[in-house]
């Protein structure tokens, strides 16, 4: 079971005040590290004072020869130096001791001083050393002072790091409300991303974008179920009106077979809207294209302009391919958007005229496969609206009982399924209808 996610609030405070700890951890550590090795530093230089001023009074007795007056010397100077300890001995014999080295912290240095006395030459052990005990003792306080300043430092940051964090995600909670007060019929009103911080206003910018398109996706979706529903009630009301009547008395077996044929006929339409439907549904889920291979353009029009001969010849009509490019597509989805194009253009091309299939490279990175017909021109109007689903423009409604409005749509998809677009043009009496293929 994984855990829980934390709160951004949660977060944000438990990083702020781990960055205070560790921040103030690394300052503190290093005021400690400065002063301790600032009183080291001045313990040395004591030291090292002190046994300059040794060697000199140990000079000035060894000019006078006398022990006795480095005695008084030495006592009349560390009787008042407490944090100061002094031992000189020679061969073994202690000549002087101020204080001995017994109690607290010591920094000790050991000398070898040459003494002359009386033509012979010695070598005196002196062990000068200062007491470090203060030092020492207000180091530990200090390390305390900032251990306390640390944990203090760190628990007033995190108090008042999350009352700003809270107050720095309140403008969070006030776009989650704005937010769930949004629908898909109110995405006229979107929100205002000018009232937030500009932090926010990108993701506001994306929201809107993205209610907007489920907007028309709802209204696209509402009227595709009107569509549905009326293409559909047609078939239905003819199958179940002629089987109500062929049931109303008894028939004979040529009738009968009538009925049977009228209802099959109609089933076969809901059959063809249906599997038009789910194409067109699984085009829209992203379904990738079947097989790819390199194919000729030409090759695959002339392959649905022999299927259609027959009635290319009933409608006196001709076809005729011009043009040819070498495209990486699914050979079978290209044929089904020709037979479409081909289906609609001998529906409506002008009698005894010829169609075109015009194939060609639309750009550097496109090939356009065309089909252009002779014949009444289409609506300016209607023109954008060819590729909607169950859209037939004024001139198709006749023969719209066999004809659902889904052959465009199934050649935009498969358009779209090769990386390309649809057109439509309609002037000086020719129409114009094609789409695109990406070149690979």
């Amino acid at each position: 079971m994984s855990a829980r996610p934390q709160s951004l609030q949660s977060r944000l405070s438990l990083w702020l005040a781990a960055q205070t700890l560790f921040g103030l951890s690394v300052i503190c550590f290093a005021i400690y590290l400065v002063t301790a090795w600032n009183f080291g530093q001045k313990q040395e230089e004591e030291l090292a004072n002190k046994a300059v001023l040794v060697e000199h009074l140990l000079l000035e007795a060894e000019k006078g020869g006398d022990l006795v007056f480095l005695r008084h010397k030495l006592d009349d100077f560390f009787s008042m130096q407490d944090d100061v300890t002094l031992s000189i001995s020679a061969g073994g014999r202690r000549l002087f001791e101020s204080r001995p080295a017994t109690g607290g912290k010591w920094m000790l240095r050991d000398l070898q001083v040459p003494w002359t006395q009386a033509g012979a030459t010695t070598q005196l052990s002196v062990r000068l050393g200062v007491n470090t005990a203060q030092e020492a003792q207000l180091l530990r306080r200090l390390a305390w002072t900032l251990l306390g300043a640390v944990v203090l430092g760190t628990a007033l940051v995190s108090l008042t790091g999350m009352w700003l964090v809270r107050r720095g995600l309140k403008p969070l909670k006030t776009l989650t409300e704005r937010t769930a007060a949004m629908a898909p019929d109110k995405a006229n009103q979107p929100i205002d991303a000018s009232d937030f911080a500009e932090e926010l206003r990108p993701w506001i910018t994306q929201f809107n974008a993205l209610l907007l398109r489920v907007q028309r996706a709802y209204v696209q979706l509402e009227s595709f179920n009107a569509d549905v529903a009326h293409e559909l009630r047609t078939p239905l009301a003819n199958l179940i009106g002629s089987t109500e009547l062929a049931l109303t008395r008894p028939r004979s077996n040529e009738e009968l077979q009538t009925v049977l044929a009228s209802n099959l006929e109609e089933v076969g339409r809901l059959s063809g809207i249906v599997t038009d439907m789910l194409f067109l549904s699984q085009a829209e889920r992203g379904a990738p294209m079947r097989t790819r291979a390199v194919a000729s353009l030409a090759a695959q029009a002339t392959d649905v302009i022999d299927f259609y001969d027959a009635m290319l010849e009933e409608a006196g009509l001709r076809a005729e391919v011009r043009g040819e490019a070498m495209a990486d597509v699914d050979a079978a989805l290209l044929r089904r958007a020709l037979f479409n194009l081909l289906g609609n253009a001998i529906r409506f091309a002008a009698p005894a005229s010829t169609i075109r299939i015009e194939i060609g490279e639309e750009s550097t990175t496109e090939f356009a496969v065309a089909v252009v017909n002779k014949g009444e021109p289409i609506d300016p109007a209607a023109l954008p609206r060819l590729f909607e689903r169950f859209y037939r423009a004024a001139q198709a409604r006749d023969g719209s009982t066999r004809h659902h409005g889904l052959g465009l749509s199934i050649v935009e998809a498969i358009a779209r399924m090769h990386g390309g677009r649809v057109f439509a043009a309609s002037r000086g009496g020719e129409t114009r209808i094609g789409f695109t293929v990406a070149k690979r």
